[in-house]
C-alpha cells in the first residue's frame, strides 16, 4: 500500500487507515477478538500501517485488545498507532483537555496498549473550559518525554485549528506542531472544506477523514426504505448516528454514486472511498469495518483511480453550499 507523509512531518502512514471504534463491543468477547485479529492481520498483510483507536472506545477495551494483538499477531514496530484523549464519560462535561487529565489518560493508554509510546496522540475534541495553551502544553510534554512521537487534533473547527497552529508557530519551532486533524469527511459530509481544510493546508496539517463512507450510507445498503437487520441503521442504539444521512439530499448523492459505480463495475463503497482518499489535503481515510470481508473490499481500492469525469460528477452532486464569506465579496 502506498505510504504518505502526515502533513509537513516525516511520519509516513498507509493511505488507508484502520479504525477500531467497533472493536471489543460485541457481547461475545472471543468472537469479537477473533474478528479484530482477522481485520488487523488482513490490514497488515495488505501493507497497512495506520491503526486508529481512542481511550474511550469500549471503555478502554479496544486499546487492551489492540495491545494483545501487537504482542501475539503483528509486531508493534510495523504499525503506526494513533490514539486519542480528552473525551470523558461525564454528562456534565463531555471533554476534559486539562493538562492533568490528558497526561494521566496518555499514561493509562500506554499501559493498556503495552507500549512505551504512541506514534500519534490526538486531542479528541476542543475543550472550551480549559485554556488552549494549557491543552497544547500537554502535547509538548508528551512529545518531549517520549510518550508520543507526533500529535494531532480531532473535531476542531477552522478557527480552533488556526488558533492552535498560531500558538505553536509563535514559539519559532520550540513547540510541538499539530501533524494531523481527524475530521468526518465524505461525499455526504463536506463541511470541512469551508474552513478546516484551508486552515490545515495553510498550516501543513494532514487530514485523516473519519466515516469516509458516510456512516455506512455510501455503501448503498440504505437505498429506499432498506434497513438491513444487521446494520447500524437497524440498531436502536446506533440508528440516530445514521439517521442524519438518510434525507433527500443524501439519497440524491447515493443514487449518483450508485450510477457511477455501476458504470465502473465496482461497489459504491469503493468509489466513495477512492473519492475521499484522493481529495486535496487528505492523507488517509480511516475505515472502520464491521467484518474482515468489508475491510477487504475497502482495501481493494489501492489500485483504483477514479476517471476525471466520474470525480467531477461526484464533486458536483455532493457540493456543499458555501456563500459569503467563502467567495470573493466583489462577486456577490
Amino acid at each position: 500500500m502506498e505510504q504518505r507523509h502526515l502533513g509537513g512531518t516525516g511520519l509516513r502512514v498507509s493511505r488507508i487507515g484502520l479504525g477500531t471504534l467497533g472493536w471489543a463491543v460485541d457481547a461475545d468477547a472471543a468472537s469479537a477478538e477473533q474478528e479484530a485479529a482477522d481485520q488487523l492481520k488482513a490490514f497488515w498483510e495488505a501493507g497497512g500501517t495506520l491503526v486508529d483507536t481512542a481511550d474511550v472506545y469500549a471503555d478502554g477495551g479496544t486499546e487492551h485488545l489492540l495491545g494483545r494483538l501487537m504482542q501475539d499477531l503483528v509486531p508493534r514496530r510495523e504499525l503506526v498507532i494513533a490514539t486519542k484523549a480528552g473525551s470523558v464519560p461525564d454528562p456534565t462535561r463531555r471533554v476534559n483537555a486539562s493538562r492533568g487529565h490528558l497526561l494521566s489518560a496518555l499514561d493509562a493508554s500506554l499501559e493498556r496498549l503495552g507500549t512505551d509510546y504512541v506514534d500519534l496522540w490526538q486531542l479528541h475534541a476542543f475543550d472550551p473550559l480549559t485554556p488552549l495553551d494549557e491543552t497544547l502544553q500537554a502535547l509538548d510534554i508528551a512529545v518531549s518525554s517520549g510518550r508520543a512521537r507526533y500529535t494531532g487534533v480531532c473535531n476542531f473547527s477552522g478557527w480552533q485549528l488556526a488558533k492552535a497552529g498560531a500558538w505553536q508557530l509563535a514559539a519559532g519551532g520550540a513547540r510541538t506542531r499539530v501533524a494531523g486533524a481527524q475530521m468526518e469527511y465524505s461525499l455526504l459530509q463536506r463541511g470541512v472544506e469551508r474552513e478546516v481544510l484551508p486552515a490545515a493546508l495553510d498550516l501543513g496539517v494532514g487530514l485523516l477523514p473519519s466515516s469516509p463512507l458516510g456512516r455506512g450510507v455510501l455503501t448503498g445498503k440504505y437505498r429506499g426504505e432498506s434497513r438491513p437487520w444487521d446494520s447500524r441503521g437497524a440498531s436502536p442504539h446506533l440508528a440516530p448516528f445514521v439517521e442524519p444521512y438518510l434525507d433527500a439530499r443524501a439519497a440524491r448523492v447515493v443514487d449518483a454514486l450508485a450510477t457511477a459505480a455501476d458504470g465502473l463495475a465496482l461497489p459504491p463503497a469503493q468509489v466513495a472511498l477512492a473519492w475521499v482518499r484522493d481529495r486535496p489535503g487528505v492523507v488517509a481515510p480511516l475505515v472502520g469495518a464491521r467484518t474482515s470481508e468489508q475491510l477487504a473490499e475497502a482495501l481493494s481500492v489501492e489500485g483504483l483511480s477514479l476517471p476525471d469525469e466520474i470525480r467531477r460528477a461526484l464533486d458536483d452532486v455532493s457540493a456543499p453550499v458555501h456563500r459569503y464569506p467563502d467567495h470573493d465579496w466583489s462577486e456577490l
